[in-house]
């Protein structure tokens, strides 16, 4: 099964810069500076950098398949029923991703804006746009993402009022303990912002109208999305500190909340959760259509459009029961997930990669 949607360079672009992103601007920068303390900021560039050697290869097996997304790699390389059985891995593993980013949402939206509404309304308001958007299709949610992307540009804009609160002393020393303590936070953002970009291969080559420009988009919106990720990481450090940070499950929207010019601009923290949700919203369509495509992938069936509702019913039920406590969710974030996404970006695309190459020399 191979859907006959197209998208253009630039709305690929945008895709994987908002994949790129994701939690990143609202959550990680928590997790970062639990491990790396003032030196978070220095993980963000590291992870960058190796995520390109990782797109790399991403863009060979792409290379060797062009005409194919990742669920039908798998079969070509590794034979129909071994191909099925990664596929099955994989289609899991964004179907947890997609509860978990749902999760997220429920969670952010109950706690810092809407506290009197039950978690389970959010999880079913936010599947309901989900569905929608992946129902539609890729040309359709792709088009939306251009929009979006200019109003998220527009938003994001809005952090830089925040320069008058930083204090310079907050990355003071840099690299005191030596690089050893930024290898683990270093690995957990390069699993979620660059291993997990796997997915993206539901997406390119096959579907983009210029696969060879695509390539080259590939790595320009890595290094974007690495470049807000940066940028929101190293103010948290630089107003609230590494040890607030730390602590707070969303340190960028008390972040917002420090905006205050002229007695005029503050408060405006609904504005940095209006960008972490379309960040959000886009990189969990990208795994729920991935989950779906690759489930139609695996039943040989002519469209994935009508297992669509089924899945978000099916994900709606499981995001609310997902992580009884925050405690779990944050073990989960740094162990099970860490995993799942080493496995699924890192070694299985090695070995398609490798079988790959060989049956197409022999």
């Amino acid at each position: 099964m191979l859907e006959n949607e197209k998208i253009s360079v630039h709305q690929f672009r945008v895709l994987v810069t908002f994949f790129t992103i994701g939690t990143s601007i609202l959550v990680y920068p928590a997790i970062l500076a639990k491990y790396a303390k003032q030196d978070a900021w220095l993980v963000v560039i590291i992870s960058m950098s190796l995520g390109l050697a990782v797109l790399w290869m991403f863009s060979r097996i792409a290379q060797l398949f062009p005409n194919m997304n990742i669920a039908q790699m798998n079969e070509k390389v590794f034979g129909k029923w071994l191909g099925k059985l990664f596929t099955v891995f994989m289609v899991w593993n964004a179907f947890l991703a997609s509860g978990e980013l749902l999760h997220y949402s429920g969670v952010f939206f109950r706690i810092n804006l809407m506290p009197e509404i039950p978690i389970e309304v959010l999880h079913i308001m936010t599947a309901l746009l989900l569905v929608m958007a992946v129902r539609i299709g890729l040309e359709t949610f792709s088009r939306a993402a251009e929009i979006f992307w200019v109003l998220f540009i527009f938003l994001f804009l809005v952090m830089f009022f925040v320069i008058p609160e930083i204090k310079f002393e907050h990355i003071q020393p840099v690299l005191e303990n030596g690089l050893k303590p930024l290898l683990y936070p270093t690995l957990i953002l390069l699993s979620f912002s660059t291993f997990n970009a796997i997915y993206l291969l539901m997406i390119f080559p096959a579907h983009v109208s210029n696969p060879q420009k695509a390539q080259k988009a590939f790595y320009i919106g890595l290094i974007i999305g690495g470049i807000i990720t940066f940028i929101t990481t190293i103010l948290a450090i630089l107003v609230l500190g590494a040890e607030l940070t730390a602590r707070l499950r969303f340190p960028v929207y008390l972040l917002a909340q420090k905006i205050n010019v002229g007695e005029f601009v503050k408060r405006i923290e609904v504005i940095v959760a209006t960008m972490w949700f379309i960040a959000v919203y886009f990189k969990m369509i990208l795994y729920f259509y991935a989950c779906c495509l690759g489930i139609g992938q695996i039943l040989n069936l002519k469209s994935y459009r009508p297992i669509v509702l089924p899945m978000g019913m099916i994900l709606t039920a499981f995001a609310s029961m997902m992580f009884p406590n925050v405690v779990e969710q944050q073990q989960w974030d740094v162990r099970g997930t860490l995993i799942l996404s080493n496995i699924a970006g890192g070694f299985l695309p090695l070995l398609v990669l490798i079988v790959g190459y060989i049956r197409s020399k022999t």
